[in-house]
């Protein structure tokens, strides 16, 4: 798999949608980890916004696995409920406690790593 960055300007929430699409089902990345990934290791607050903005895509994007870098669940008030994060990490079959992945760091999946560059 290629490095995923576009060349068009001013698509740098797309680039985010492109990486959160290909976080597999039971792993959990971070808005700062994507970031990296992408070339732009202080943008971390802009990875979030574009997760708040993925739920008005037409896309199909799994924003819940995507958390902070300790594995919170930060985005949930980004969500149609309070829980919906959760209930969907839940279905991706992980396991949440006061608002954490419980065994985050072996849950975790770092795109700099799995994505091939």
């Amino acid at each position: 798999m290629k490095k995923i960055i576009n060349k068009k300007a001013n698509c740098f929430f797309d680039d985010v949608f492109d990486v959160v699409k290909l976080i597999p089902r039971g792993k959990v990345t971070s808005y700062g980890a994507i970031a990296n990934y992408l070339g732009t290791k202080s943008s971390a607050r802009m990875v979030g916004w574009a997760m708040n903005a993925s739920h008005t895509s037409s896309l199909k994007i799994p924003a819940q696995r995507v958390v902070n870098r300790n594995g919170m669940l930060t985005g949930k008030h980004h969500f149609t409920t309070p829980t919906e994060m959760e209930e969907l990490l839940k279905k991706d079959g992980l396991i949440v406690l006061n608002d954490t992945v419980v065994d985050f760091k072996n849950k975790f999946w770092d795109p700099a790593i799995e994505i091939d560059l």
